[in-house]
């Protein structure tokens, strides 16, 4: 088995990975200005997809422009998920060069595409090819691909500790070579439920205060666990952005989330924010939290949030996820101004940092991969690839950290 690497490796973003010029798994976009793509679109045979994160469908739809039409393989969740992030692709670069597809390429992806669930083994392209839970999103899949002789097993993004919306992995199938993820290799999480705690009291301490917290949020996952966090502690709440649309959906998916009738509540919890008339102006103005797009403050209804609130200090910023060097995010907590609409606005707002990660750290991929220390792992998805695998070689594993271009035989 002869194992391509187009993105994704000693890198966070763009995943794709070519199995014997054959089965492509994952094919995603690296996000920025501007964002890239995959060295080369391949011509595959059949496509399977861990999870529906930008980094791992952004660019699927482009495999779809020529003549070929490979079946793209996957759970129903990441199948809706991704083409959710296709259309805003397109609503938000179409018809540039930040935007490798057509709405006609996206409308040839409904047609090639075949759903599985978790454990229920599948072909494609001569391969068999078996999803387990990832922990990481709904309907994110480690991926087992085994062609009779080799089983490789790609992890995907995962997660070894349990959240609100989805439970930890738990599956550890046999193989012959891992290929593993290693973005928080470097890093302990502090424990959800301290994490949450902490949250819960800033949260209602403003609100006690007179004030409003903003908590800017990823539509996939993080909207829906903030959500559930609010309905849990009755903390008044509302949702605005693309998160509104993704929690519908999953919703329509019981079996891929950790309690549908939790997410139900919290979906009743919640006011939705439709835009209209001034709405969003009016609700800055109330005692509320309010769970909003984008997580790194680089578009959506975030943009008309910030401003409204930055004068005041009894108002509350409360980020939620990882914030990419340049983004907003990341330049409003380390200098207390964020770049808005073209300008940079100071904010008198106090900001905090939650990390709500849906990513197992250091230990949790420790855990993972003592199933498998008489396996060759190969290290991908991360800032310190080459790093990682030089520390698990010397706890005595076998491993090695390929690059972009890189062909590895397992």
């Amino acid at each position: 088995m002869r194992l391509r690497f187009l993105g994704g490796a000693r890198e966070v973003g763009r995943s794709a990975v070519l199995v014997d010029d054959s089965l492509l798994l994952d094919f995603g976009m690296l996000t920025g200005n501007p964002p890239q793509f995959p060295v080369e679109t391949p011509d595959p045979d059949a496509v399977v997809v861990s999870h529906g994160h930008l980094d791992h469908v952004g660019t699927l739809p482009a495999l779809l422009s020529g003549d070929e039409r490979p079946p793209i393989h996957w759970t129903p969740p990441t199948r809706e998920l991704a083409l959710t992030l296709a259309r805003d692709t397109l609503k938000l670069h179409g018809g540039t060069y930040n935007c490798p597809f057509t709405e006609t390429d996206v409308k040839r992806v409904t047609q090639v595409s075949e759903t599985h669930g978790y454990r229920e083994t599948f072909e494609a392209a001569g391969y068999d090819v078996t999803f387990y839970n990832a922990g990481h999103i709904p309907g994110s899949a480690h991926v087992l691909v085994d062609d009779g002789e080799t089983r490789l097993l790609y992890t995907g993004d995962f997660h070894t500790g349990g959240q609100r919306l989805v439970s930890e992995t738990t599956a550890r199938p046999d193989a012959d070579v891992v290929l593993c993820e290693s973005t928080y290799s470097d890093v302990t999480h502090e424990e959800r439920a301290t994490v949450e705690q902490r949250f819960v009291e800033s949260v209602e301490t403003t609100l006690w205060e007179g004030g409003t917290v903003v908590v800017p949020a990823f539509a996939i996952g993080r909207t829906q666990e903030m959500l559930l966090i609010c309905e849990e502690y009755d903390i008044p709440c509302y949702v605005d952005g693309m998160g509104v649309e993704v929690t519908e959906m999953l919703r329509r998916h019981p079996a891929f989330v950790r309690d549908a009738d939790a997410l139900k509540r919290a979906a009743g919890h919640a006011r939705v924010v439709d835009g209209r008339d001034g709405q969003r102006k009016r609700i800055t103005e109330q005692k509320a939290a309010i769970i909003t797009t984008s997580g790194m403050l680089s578009g959506g209804p975030a943009m008309t949030y910030i401003p409204a609130i930055r004068g005041n200090p009894v108002n509350k910023i409360t980020m939620t996820g990882y914030q990419v060097e340049g983004t907003p995010g990341r330049n409003l907590l380390e200098t207390g101004s964020a770049e808005i609409d073209g300008r940079v606005m100071p904010v008198s707002a106090q900001v905090e940092q939650y990390d709500f990660s849906a990513h197992a750290d250091r230990e949790g991929i420790r855990s993972f991969l003592d199933s498998y220390r008489d396996t060759p792992v190969l290290v991908n998805h991360g800032d310190r690839c080459e790093q990682f695998a030089d520390e698990l070689r010397d706890e005595g594993f076998e491993t090695s950290a390929p690059g972009i271009g890189d062909t590895v035989s397992v």
